[in-house]
């Protein structure tokens, strides 16, 4: 449909107008009630992602929960009366909380302490597991008691008490990472109500994203409104009339309900890329409505049909904004080609949303004026008139255009130093995220962060699993042999056979062999038993995980990690076999070590499953003994520290193999965040490149021109190499808000160069020169552009108010992406063309 017959429409039918506009507001308002909020960067890769899958797997396989840690710091040693009195008083409270899984929680009241048994005579009777600190101590020599066993025990040392001994940490498994802040608001208040001198910390990756999910509805809820605010009194400062500035916010507050509204009802839920929306949408819908309420008191007379004033005007701006409104949306529904569900839909949204005011703007903008008084369009025309009276934007304009024209030369030779400046920059990027750097420097989390990890090793925590690849292929044929033997004998082994086919020889088929040679006729008795002995040396074969040479190279490779810097410590099998040893046999150091057989192993991991935890042995072990997790404690959550630590564990295993051919992946959520941030960057250059071209190729058919539409992909080009230039120089790590600002920078900064350009191509025919078109673009023209470039920085304002960084991070650089496009469209642009047409 063209201009003129949606103008048409719209002159002709306004109460349709308004009626349709307002039952998409009411029918978008009716699904807020509905707002999900999810902060989980595990759900920035899409489900079926390998990563995602492995993850989730083993989280399962292992029983591994999110954990909440609490920690509680001393001024002088933890281990007093008053401060192990008041950790057991807090542990017990958070037992008592709902979502809490106590099989699994984890602080000094609720471990075992592993000890020799001793009998009257003092004889050595075995090993004892009694809980470390059932009660409070009492005394000075208690509190001493349960020092003295944590620092024997290496699975509660530096992971339980600080090894400085300020420091002791609860470990709060959680049904869900969504009840995290929940749980941790009624832990603050209740430690607030303590009558203790401990500072209480919390902290983990669970709490940090559940409670940035809690401000950034908070956010959600201040910023925008907070925007629009600032951009209504930004407009009435411009125009100085209310009617004037009522019309565009109109279109921008519909665009932004109906297209929130959209997101919710379609079962989409609001994730950090998504909070934003609002506030990307609110200045951005406003601009085109600038246009055409200035244009037209511009052109309007007294005595001058309004349909008539209203066809001239969009005639002339229809094609501008049309495709500044397409050249915007392509820039976002670039994001789609990036394999991170949630930048996909804030992309899609945000393109929608765009078009979608668009689609307002030359609708209601025009019906709205159709059905004001004479006197108020009188009004509009003064207030325009006032607004177009030199000031110190006027003046600003004419001296910089004036320098544009005569200093080309020096103008496009800083450009050209900038550009290679920037490029340098780029190559200074590097890739980092954490979700506890989301927030402010004085916040909760990050104090509580910070003083935790300087006492601890590590609140952050990545887990290594090895798998075996153990080949009992030949065992397999053998007992698959000797079975299909009985059969042809006529005894039914039909369901073993078919066990064997799918799932190989582990425990249960030893339970079936066992389960036969009780039914079955005493004449195969030899045969089963024979089958048994093969099965149960295979299985024992495929128990790598309790064979002496295979947990020395863990321990090795645990104490080289731990050297290397990068890990606080690690926690595994080993130092279960290895405690447990130690009792086992003089209570020595020199004891604590991994027996010399397996089946010296295999007693220490009996023995153990008969303490109060038996369940924590299948947090670093399968149950067939075929794989194993290692537990690694990080200072550090950024995603630069965990890929170091994998590329340092892949460079040991590849010089030091283990004994038995393995496996080795990753899981945990500090890699989940090395996966996906990896993604986004290669998915951000695809869809930079993609659309890149696309809008190269709406230039020249906008402009009918090759040189026209190389002209106005130089502020575009020029504005994504500065902003990343200076992101690289500044030192600011690549993280998701600045992966979007390629996006918005390409919708964003296209705009000007399409208004300035079309506009100058105009005037060019006119006057019948370019030096006095570009002069004349220093007025009205380039005013445009500069309100334009103002509204949208100033709609990003509050933003800087926000306590979350990339809300922060996202205000600053759009304020930036604004001026640099700005002034390339009205400096830059002007010089090249002064010297390639001097008439």
């Amino acid at each position: 449909m063209s201009y003129s017959h949606l103008l048409n429409w719209a002159l002709n039918k306004p109460k349709q107008v308004y009626a349709i506009i307002l039952t998409m507001v009411l029918v978008a308002c009716a699904m807020l009630p509905f707002l999900q909020i999810d902060t989980d960067p595990e759900n920035m890769l899409d489900q079926h992602a390998p990563a995602r899958v492995f993850h989730n797997q083993i989280k399962q396989q292992f029983v591994m929960h999110d954990m909440v840690v609490v920690g509680l710091v001393s001024d002088s040693s933890i281990y007093s009366v008053e401060n192990l009195t008041a950790l057991h008083t807090l542990s017990t409270y958070i037992q008592s909380l709902d979502n809490v899984i106590l099989q699994d929680f984890l602080a000094l009241d609720v471990v075992d302490n592993i000890s020799q048994l001793y009998d009257s005579d003092g004889n050595n009777q075995g090993i004892k597991f009694s809980y470390l600190m059932k009660q409070a101590p009492e005394s000075g020599v208690e509190a001493s008691a349960i020092q003295t066993a944590v620092k024997r025990l290496p699975l509660l040392e530096n992971t339980l008490v600080s090894q400085d001994n300020k420091a002791a940490a609860i470990y709060i498994p959680l049904t869900s990472k969504d009840v995290s802040y929940q749980v941790a608001e009624q832990i603050r208040q209740y430690a607030d109500n303590m009558k203790t001198d401990l500072a209480v910390h919390i902290t983990g990756l669970p709490i940090a994203e559940d409670q940035f999910g809690y401000e950034m509805f908070v956010q959600m809820g201040v910023a925008a409104p907070l925007a629009g605010l600032a951009i209504f009194i930004l407009l009435w400062y411009f125009f100085r009339n209310l009617q004037l500035v009522i019309a565009p916010m109109v279109v921008a507050m519909a665009t932004v309900l109906i297209i929130m509204g959209a997101l919710i009802g379609m079962g989409y839920t609001v994730h950090i890329m998504s909070s934003m929306i609002a506030i990307f949408l609110m200045p951005i819908a406003v601009v085109d409505s600038v246009h055409i309420l200035s244009e037209f008191a511009d052109r309007y007379r007294a005595g001058d049909k309004v349909s008539d004033v209203l066809g001239k005007v969009m005639k002339h701006l229809y094609k501008p904004m049309l495709f500044t409104s397409l050249t915007s949306s392509v820039g976002f529904f670039s994001l789609l080609l990036t394999p991170i569900p949630p930048v996909k839909v804030f992309g899609a949204f945000i393109g929608a949303g765009i078009l979608l005011a668009f689609a307002f703007t030359v609708l209601f903008i025009p019906a709205y004026i159709s059905r004001m008084s004479p006197q108020a369009i009188e009004h509009l025309h003064d207030s325009v008139a006032r607004l177009e009276q030199k000031g110190l934007l006027s003046n600003v304009l004419v001296a910089l255009g004036r320098f544009a024209r005569t200093k080309g030369k020096l103008i496009i030779a800083v450009a050209v130093a900038l550009l290679v400046f920037s490029v340098v920059g780029i190559s200074r990027i590097q890739i980092n995220d954490n979700p506890v750097n989301w927030f402010k420097q004085d916040h909760q989390i990050r104090v509580a962060d910070k003083v935790l990890n300087e006492h601890f090793a590590g609140t952050y925590d990545a887990w290594l699993v090895s798998s075996s690849n153990a080949d009992n292929s030949q065992d397999n044929s053998a007992i698959e042999q000797q079975l299909s033997q009985l059969s042809e004998q006529g005894l039914d082994v039909s369901l073993l056979l078919s066990h064997l086919e799918q799932r190989g020889i582990d425990q249960d088929l030893l339970f079936m062999i066992d389960d036969l040679s009780f039914t079955a006729d005493s004449k195969f008795a030899n045969n089963i038993t024979s089958i048994a002995e093969l099965a149960e040396r295979s299985l024992n074969k495929q128990k790598v995980f309790t064979q002496p040479e295979m947990l020395e190279w863990q321990s090795q490779l645990q104490a080289k990690l731990i050297e290397s810097g990068l890990v606080g410590k690690v926690n595994s099998i080993t130092e279960i076999v290895k405690t447990v040893n130690r009792e086992l046999q003089s209570g020595d150091d020199k004891d604590y070590a991994i027996p010399s057989s397996s089946d010296a192993v295999a007693q220490t991991l009996l023995q153990y499953q008969s303490s109060h935890r038996p369940q924590d042995l299948w947090h670093f072990v399968n149950t067939d003994y075929t794989q194993s997790l290692m537990w690694l404690q990080m200072v550090s959550g950024d995603n630069q520290h965990m890929s170091a630590v994998v590329e340092w564990v892949e460079t040991y295993i590849a010089a030091n193999p283990a004994p038995i051919d393995l496996e080795v992946n990753w899981a945990g959520k500090s890699y989940l965040n090395v996966i996906w941030q990896d993604l986004m960057v290669s998915g951000m250059l695809s869809s930079l490149l993609s659309s890149f071209v696309i809008v190269f190729l709406m230039m020249v058919l906008l402009f009918r021109s090759l040189k026209y539409g190389l002209l106005a992909m130089l502020p575009l080009t020029f504005t994504i190499t500065a902003i990343y230039g200076l992101i690289g120089w500044g030192g600011k790590a690549y993280d998701m808000p600045i992966a979007v600002l390629s996006a918005l920078t390409l919708g964003l900064s296209i705009d000007f160069a399409i208004h300035f350009l079309q506009r100058l191509r105009e005037l060019r025919q006119e006057l019948g020169s370019m030096q006095l078109a570009l002069e004349q673009m220093c007025f009205e023209p380039s005013k445009a552009i500069s309100r334009n470039a103002i509204v949208i920085a100033i709609g990003f304002t509050p933003l800087l108010l926000s306590p979350l960084v990339p809300y922060i991070t996202v205000g600053f650089f759009l304020a930036s992406i604004m001026a640099v496009s700005a002034m390339v469209t009205l400096v830059l642009l002007p010089s090249i063309l002064s010297m390639l047409d001097r008439s």
